[in-house]
């Protein structure tokens, strides 16, 4: 029990240090489960939702970084870009 109130702490505290990165970490989480239920059963809504979350994701958080830099901003740049790139290439696939 220990440790679900440790994790339970640890979620509430990310939140409240950084809301938007957390709001994007857990938009890529839903995304990631969205696709893997779309692997494992070929119907078109949960790919179309999964890679509508990482393109909001990555649009966020090259705005975030445009606006506030991190110290690693050019990876998480380079990143966002390139899962940015991989979602449209796969909705122009599903075309």
């Amino acid at each position: 029990m220990r440790l679900w109130n440790s994790w339970f702490n640890n979620f509430i505290l990310a939140s409240q240090y950084n809301p938007p990165r957390f709001v994007e970490l857990l938009m890529l989480m839903v995304a990631i489960a969205n696709l893997i239920i779309a692997t494992i059963l070929p119907d078109i809504p949960y790919l179309v939702l999964g890679l509508s979350l990482v393109v909001g994701a990555s649009i966020s958080i090259l705005v975030r970084e445009a606006i506030a830099p991190s110290p690693q901003a050019r990876v998480t740049q380079f990143t966002a870009l390139l899962l940015l790139l991989i979602s449209i290439y796969g909705f122009a696939d599903l075309l």
